[in-house]
């Protein structure tokens, strides 16, 4: 039996944002979205709500995380850490 997979090109993209995946059109990371509706435990209504978006978009960011979890966990711990650093090159005490 073959797995059905759904397109969510229409919603998601990857060009900006050195390759992390967010809303199509827009500057919304799929991991904030995900990240932050677990966290507070929105719902998707309240999450589409908070991040004026569409329950489509919120609900596509959900499935494509959940079908490439790993991929935008690293992604994720990759950029935080980069802006760690950032942050220390740039917050040094003289």
């Amino acid at each position: 039996m073959a797995v059905a997979t759904i397109d969510l090109t229409k919603y998601i993209e990857t060009r900006l944002f050195g390759d992390r995946p967010h809303i199509r059109g827009r500057r919304i990371p799929v991991a904030t979205v995900v990240y932050n509706t677990h966290e507070h435990q929105w719902h998707v209504t309240e999450t589409a709500h908070n991040f004026g978006l569409s329950e489509a978009e919120v609900l596509s960011a959900l499935l494509y995380y959940a079908e490439n979890k790993t991929l935008i966990d690293a992604q994720e711990a990759t950029y935080q850490a980069d802006l760690d650093v950032d942050y220390e090159k740039h917050n040094v005490d003289d």
